[in-house]
């Protein structure tokens, strides 16, 4: 179900000529050097809006640095009137809000571990009824739409109607080479329910690791993201937390450069004509998909009757291995990836097992 949200565009709270908002700063507030000078550097790259930095640090496991806390607040305005640039940190408590705005912070964004918990969220909209300040929100650790839809509605219910979302990628217990799994169809998601919500990109939480940060930013890019969030520090190497996914300001200006910003729609006639025609055929080619569906759907309430009188179990776990396994290599010989026909016949197998306990159950109960 779609929810309506009151959102003002992102234009309207900060200027940024039509370019996608940057936002980059230490992952920590360290020190009082360290942070002006890196905002200072930021600054003359002349892209970035904003300047972020951690001043609470909520830790998986104490011991491990968790922010300088309220001692670190007058670095940022000192940074502030330096750079003239705004400033964005992460709240994650009434008390923390009261802090931030007592000092001049800009703009809030709440964590992802703070998006997981819906009480804490309403703590924090709760405190911020009647405060005319934009709040930004990063998608909850696990992947679970519902909280980060949540999130917004519990802010729009407080009066927040300057609100944008964080992409920062998703713990999901998989192998991956990123330390969090883009999954960027949770983001395409909450966009088509909340269209006027802007999106900025991770791609620091995303990552985890240097290495990865130009695909990632070019990824969000791609999908037509309104920024980005980048952590940056003079001397990454040397950072008190999440040092390698860290970038010098110099090295992310040059990130920055290699960027392509690709344009949502193209006045080509040729282009516009070939556009449509393709979208025709795709419409053509989902319609005869979603029909075969239904004809499988049809087979496998068949087979369930079947099943139901001669008193054998749903689930055969080799006719299952079967299925994966031939499916799987018929769609890389198609040049599909494996991972994509895995996960569909993984979706189709489970509305099978529910079809069939639906045949059997109903038959039951009315028996």
């Amino acid at each position: 179900m779609k929810v309506e949200l009151a959102v003002e565009p992102l234009g309207s709270w900060i200027e940024t000529n039509g370019k996608p908002l940057i936002i980059a700063g230490p992952c920590s507030a360290e020190t009082e050097d360290q942070l002006v000078e890196t905002a200072r550097q930021l600054k003359e790259l002349d892209a970035v809006h904003v300047i972020r930095a951690g001043v609470w640090k909520p830790r998986t496991r104490p011991g491990s640095f968790e922010g300088m806390g309220e001692a670190a607040l007058p670095w940022l305005q000192r940074a502030k009137a330096e750079t003239g640039l705004p400033f964005a940190v992460e709240v994650a408590t009434p008390e923390h809000i009261e802090l931030a705005l007592k000092y001049g912070v800009d703009i809030l964004w709440i964590g992802a571990r703070t998006t997981v918990n819906p009480f804490n969220v309403q703590e924090i909209a709760d405190a911020l009824r009647g405060v005319d300040v934009p709040v930004l929100v990063k998608n909850p650790v696990n992947p679970d739409l519902a909280l980060w839809v949540g999130a917004f509605e519990r802010l729009a219910g407080a009066g927040i109607n300057k609100l944008g979302a964080i992409h920062r990628g998703f713990a999901t217990g998989e192998a991956s080479k990123y330390r969090n799994v883009p999954m960027w169809q949770m983001a395409i998601e909450l966009k088509s329910i909340f269209p006027q919500l802007p999106i900025i990109g991770d791609p620091s939480h995303m990552a985890g690791k240097r290495a990865y940060l130009n695909e990632l930013a070019q990824m969000a890019m791609d999908l037509n993201y309104d920024g980005l969030i980048v952590e940056s520090h003079i001397d990454p190497d040397k950072a008190w937390s999440d040092a390698a996914q860290q970038l010098t300001p110099a090295a992310f200006g040059e990130m920055l450069d290699h960027l392509e910003i690709r344009q949502v729609e193209s006045q080509n006639l040729e282009f516009q004509g070939f556009t449509e025609q393709s979208r025709r055929s795709i419409d053509n080619v989902d319609r005869q998909i979603v029909e075969m569906l239904a004809a499988r759907m049809a087979l496998v309430e068949r087979l369930a009757e079947y099943k139901r009188d001669n008193n054998v179990t749903l689930f055969q776990p080799e006719r299952w291995k079967e299925i994966l396994q031939t499916r799987t290599e018929l769609g890389k010989k198609l040049g599909l990836y494996p991972e994509l026909v895995e996960e569909i016949y993984k979706i189709i197998h489970m509305e099978s097992i529910r079809k069939q306990t639906e045949i059997i159950h109903n038959t039951a109960q009315s028996a």
